[in-house]
């Protein structure tokens, strides 16, 4: 059964790399290229990309064209965009997930191949954790404070206990933090 890892930029004050709030800035602004080839070898790891429309199509529109470090992984590993509303996906490699969350994501899992990598949207990542279908949060926590912006987890009925799997610190001061649900 495949894992659904959520991996996500925040700021030090946990807001989300969503939104204007700067801490996209700062990503795009960081020089670590330690960071940049560990972080591309983790995308390599992913047997699938999970993403909502609103991310789909800002990365549908970057990554074919981009001659980031980042974009040959991107346009290569396959893709799935949930959305009720969306009716074709251009971008290569990208299917669309129009049923209902919980159970696509138990579909996906099933599936034979690596685990799945939930790649951005922040009410995508809410739905994913009130849905608790979450198996780890890679959290890749930037040098830097926001002051304002989406939290990335969202109001909870009841608290969710962590455990640290791993935490890689880089030069740059980016620090990934990787965390599995205590009872699982």
């Amino acid at each position: 059964m495949r894992k659904l890892i959520l991996a996500f930029y925040v700021s030090l004050d946990g807001k989300s790399a969503d939104g204007d709030n700067g801490i996209r800035d700062v990503m795009m602004s960081i020089d670590d290229p330690k960071q940049e080839e560990y972080f591309v070898s983790r995308l390599w790891e992913a047997g699938a990309f999970l993403m909502g429309r609103k991310t789909y199509e800002i990365m549908a529109t970057y990554w074919p064209d981009s001659d980031h470090p980042s974009a040959k992984a991107m346009n290569e590993i396959p893709k799935v965009v949930f959305s009720r509303t969306l009716e074709s996906a251009d971008w290569p490699e990208t299917r669309i997930a129009g049923g209902d969350t919980a159970e696509e994501i138990a579909k996906l899992k099933a599936e034979p191949g690596k685990d799945l990598v939930a790649a951005g949207g922040t009410e995508f990542m809410h739905s994913l954790i009130k849905l608790g279908v979450v198996d780890e949060y890679r959290l890749w926590v930037l040098p830097a404070v926001t002051g304002k912006g989406a939290p990335l987890f969202p109001e909870l009925d009841q608290a969710v206990n962590l455990r640290l799997v791993k935490s890689t610190p880089f030069p740059s001061g980016v620090l990934e933090l990787v965390y599995a649900p205590a009872d699982k």
